[in-house]
């Protein structure tokens, strides 16, 4: 088995390899720059709105952090 054969398997290989993974991604054999079907729908889920905490929230919170950082170095102390 010479070069040129050991080249020409690879290339089989590679070819047969992308081949696979175009199958399995779901990309179809005519989309240009490896794009999924998928991605000429459009977005499938909405992305979520960032949840914001209030001023008090944040306020009670801060005091319970607090009133815990106090019960571990009383129980240090000790």
């Amino acid at each position: 088995m010479g070069v040129s054969d050991i080249l020409s398997s690879i290339d089989l290989e590679i070819a047969q390899l992308k081949q696979a993974r175009a199958i399995l991604s779901g990309i179809s054999a005519g989309a240009p720059n490896g794009a999924s079907a998928a991605a000429k729908s459009g977005p499938v889920a909405k992305a979520r709105k960032k949840r914001k905490l209030s001023p008090e929230g944040r306020k009670r919170i801060a005091a319970a952090v607090t009133k815990r950082w106090e019960k571990y170095r009383k129980a240090a102390a000790k």
